[in-house]
């Protein structure tokens, strides 16, 4: 069985192959995207099990034209990896915000279409991309299954106590005000790994995911549920990241609205994409940040310092809102790779009983591993996440209905 999975953005499109043989684990056979969708320069790349890499120049004004290179390259004769299109037998879309409607991936219809739109107010710069490849690949594969897996729907075991805003109730009645939380499916892969890594019972364990990349959020996951996450409505809540603000008084907005002059668009702008790291030091990728930081940078010091600061701080909150803590996990880009942060984290954590094996946690490696000494009371792992591989997961589980695992 082979399980197509796409991750559909503004201006990209990314997705790969999966098969399944069997009882067999899934293997990715290939994965690739088509960039710059509707601008210049326009490229394919993709990248085979084998290693092999194949790019070139295309033409693509649309995610239509976008999904149809796609299958062209997934058939090419030199670097393709089917014989026909057919040969997919399912397709599993990321999709960004599925608000309260849904609380599980689901098969894809006209139903889960219309309420996917309904969703697009509260992710307009995420759904509508979303969108347009489920409609895309709708029309390739007509009658293949597709699944919508939603980056908000693991959170919706949130209690209400963690979900509330302080606003009117009514509000969220009428226009779905309250915390959602993302990266659902990213906290949910690694957090499932966590038990088979420390060979214990999932049930038993309380857990903060650490998802830290060029956007970033931390889930406190107790006995496989999350309970509480940095983001909220939107994925503008929580710690610094690259270009996005986080936690910030509320009245900050208005108060330079009423000083500037900025439209609400501005203001969108200004928190979304001039904002976090790169507003403070003018850096946004973490590599540069820490070099210059080294040299002397108080900027690039000072947005390191404040990044490490409040992920503590939200570890810090998760342990008491759980009543303990068995372990720290890190994924993403940043957490997967960098061991300074891991480092600079965990040494502020020493309270909790967390001690840091400084030789495995600086240990060059892309595995999964655990990074804590034996005496320590929490363990500290880091877990390479992978979204595509859980969307392929619950795609053939929908297909054969099979009950998913949340």
């Amino acid at each position: 069985m082979k399980i197509l999975v796409i991750n559909s953005g503004s201006s990209s499109l990314k997705y790969q192959v999966f098969e399944k043989d069997g009882d067999n684990a899934l293997a990715c056979l290939v994965k690739g995207v088509v960039e710059r969708i509707g601008i210049p320069d326009t490229c394919i790349r993709q990248k085979g099990s084998d290693g092999k890499e194949f790019s070139e120049p295309v033409e693509a004004s649309d995610h239509t034209q976008a999904i149809a290179l796609l299958k062209e390259h997934l058939t090419h004769p030199d670097h393709g990896v089917l014989e026909d299109i057919s040969e997919i037998m399912g397709v599993g879309h990321r999709v960004v915000h599925g608000a309260e409607k849904f609380v599980k991936s689901v098969i894809i219809d006209d139903r889960v279409i219309a309420k996917l739109r309904e969703c697009s107010s509260l992710a307009p710069l995420h759904n509508p991309p979303n969108l347009l490849g489920i409609e895309a690949c709708l029309a390739m594969l007509p009658g293949i299954p597709q699944a919508g897996v939603f980056d908000t729907a693991f959170h919706q075991t949130m209690p209400p106590k963690a979900y509330l805003y302080g606003l009117p109730y009514s509000y969220l009645k009428k226009h779905g005000i309250r915390r959602y939380g993302f990266h659902g499916t990213s906290h949910r892969y690694v957090s499932k790994r966590v038990p088979e890594i420390l060979n214990k019972p999932l049930e038993s364990l309380k857990i903060v995911t650490c998802h830290l990349g060029n956007g970033s959020s931390l889930a406190a996951i107790s006995g496989g549920q999350s309970v509480d996450t940095s983001m909220g409505l939107t994925p503008l809540e929580g710690v610094l990241m690259g270009t996005r603000c986080g936690d910030l008084d509320p009245a900050i907005p208005l108060f330079l609205q009423k000083k500037t002059g900025m439209t609400p668009a501005e203001m969108d702008n200004l928190l979304n994409k001039k904002s976090g790291l790169l507003g403070l030091c003018g850096k946004s990728d973490m590599r540069d940040i820490e070099e210059a930081a080294k040299a002397g940078d108080k900027h690039a010091g000072d947005a390191l310092d404040v990044f490490i600061y409040r992920i503590v701080k939200k570890i810090g909150s998760y342990a008491a809102a759980m009543n303990g803590l068995d372990a720290v996990v890190f994924t993403a880009g940043i957490g997967e790779n960098s061991h300074s942060i891991r480092r600079m984290v965990s040494q502020q954590l020493g309270y909790l009983g967390l001690e840091l094996d400084h030789g495995m946690n600086e240990k060059d490696s892309k595995s999964e591993r655990k990074v804590s000494t034996k005496a320590s009371r929490v363990a500290v792992l880091v877990i390479p996440t992978n979204e595509e591989l859980l969307i392929a997961q619950d795609t053939i589980r929908l297909i054969r209905n099979a009950p998913l695992p949340y």
